[in-house]
């Protein structure tokens, strides 16, 4: 019996360690879906597992506990995964750790409760956000002015804003449009919302839902928002009381001076910008670079993702995590920001230091976060009223459309590693 005993040892020392987790590599070479992997995280955060996102080691890498059902999924879903074996589990979170490695394992717990704010009747592809949760099948809840004013954003832990006009002012379509049948209706569609809502001007009621999205900020909830819901967000904030718009918008005139009556301290993440007063130019201020850069910037359009310590900054590196440095850029109504104008207690994450341009951004507001991200598609260059529709099928790996997924993830990490 001994003899035999021993020759059962002998044999399982040589069989294979099993394996207790499964690696989504992120780099370059490892991921051939990049945008499918974050949905394939999310879904398994929603199946109450947890999950360790491996900050810069391989492109911000994803460690998921090993089971058949994720095995599959992973391959519905085309996803590269590798399997490890306790040891090199163990020997990855070793490297991690060493204090000359600029790496960081953090916990992500539990699947956040994402909202969108937009118009009910948008299509998907109509907004980069709305799209590539969509293509990443990470489930969502569209939410509008009525849901926004009845303080309903407390039911979820992050909250997109579609590249809504907060200042009132149609988003500045004006000169171009409004004789459009599509303008006509969106502009009646809101005048008779408003009144429903019990506001006498579009403008008003914009800045009473920019007032409580502030207040969800303020009280822990984290906030995305991409082009024009950039910088007209912050104008309706700094212009509280104040009224800005002209008679082709509101039906009276602005108040005289209305620029030195601007409050910046009450701002998220810009400062001392100037309105654009005309109501034919298509820009609401300053902040934005899109008419500042020149013709011809095609070519040379890239930011630089900044470069954090992932030990003692790992909310910024969590919002950097890329297998590229170097993200191409895309145009929006709000293109980029005036890098003077964003708020010095604002962390620049991505940069044109060339041309003075800050294109992503993230703040801290009461126990809150916000990110701000310019542009309108990160795969569409100029994207133009009508253009079809990105297919993010042709884009899977996305450095411009990872950056927002990092984003939804964001709120699934350990609170206790969300420091900045």
């Amino acid at each position: 019996m001994p003899r035999i005993v021993f020759t059962l040892l002998l044999l399982l020392s040589f069989l294979p360690t099993m394996a207790s987790s499964i690696l989504i590599p992120m780099d370059a070479e490892g991921q051939k879906n990049h945008l499918k992997a974050y949905g394939l995280t999310y879904w398994v955060l929603s199946k109450q597992q947890k999950v360790q996102w491996l900050l810069n080691y391989r492109g911000g890498s994803f460690l998921l506990p090993d089971g058949e059902n994720i095995r599959k999924e992973c391959q519905i879903r085309g996803v590269s995964f590798e399997i490890l074996s306790d040891d090199q589990t163990l020997g990855i979170l070793e490297g991690i750790s060493s204090p000359s490695m600029n790496q960081e394992a953090v916990v992500l717990e539990k699947a956040p409760k994402i909202a969108v704010y937009s118009p009910k009747d948008n299509p998907p592809w109509d907004d980069a956000v709305t799209m590539v949760l969509t293509y990443a099948e990470i489930p969502y809840e569209t939410v509008y002015d009525e849901e926004v004013l009845n303080d309903q954003l407390v039911l979820f832990d992050w909250l997109h804003l579609h590249h809504e006009d907060f200042t009132g002012q149609y988003g500045k379509f004006y000169a171009a449009y409004r004789a459009a049948p599509w303008y006509i209706e969106q502009k009646m569609e809101a005048e008779a919302l408003a009144s429903k809502l019990g506001f006498s001007k579009v403008s008003e009621e914009k800045r009473a839902v920019a007032l409580k999205i502030r207040n969800y900020v303020i009280g822990g909830g984290f906030m995305f928002a991409m082009c024009s819901a950039t910088d007209s967000f912050d104008i309706a904030l700094a212009a509280d009381g104040v009224d800005i718009c002209e008679p082709m918008f509101d039906g009276d005139p602005s108040d005289p001076n209305y620029q030195n009556r601007l409050d910046f301290n009450k701002t998220f993440a810009f400062t001392d910008f100037v309105l654009e007063r005309n109501p034919l130019r298509y820009e609401f201020s300053s902040i934005d670079m899109t008419d500042k850069r020149g013709n011809g910037f095609k070519e040379s359009d890239y930011f630089s993702l900044m470069d954090f310590s992932a030990k003692w900054d790992p909310v910024p590196t969590m919002l950097c995590q890329n297998h590229t440095a170097l993200v191409k850029g895309f145009m929006g109504q709000t293109t980029a920001f005036t890098r003077d104008e964003v708020k010095p207690t604002v962390m620049i994450l991505g940069e044109n230091k060339i041309n003075g341009e800050a294109r992503y951004i993230h703040g801290i507001k009461g126990k809150g976060f916000f990110t701000f991200y310019g542009g309108h598609d990160p795969e569409d260059y100029q994207h133009r009223v009508g253009d079809a529709k990105t297919e993010l099928e042709l884009h899977p790996t996305s450095p411009g459309y990872r950056l927002i997924l990092n984003n939804v993830l964001f709120p699934a990490a350990q609170k206790k590693k969300q420091k900045t």
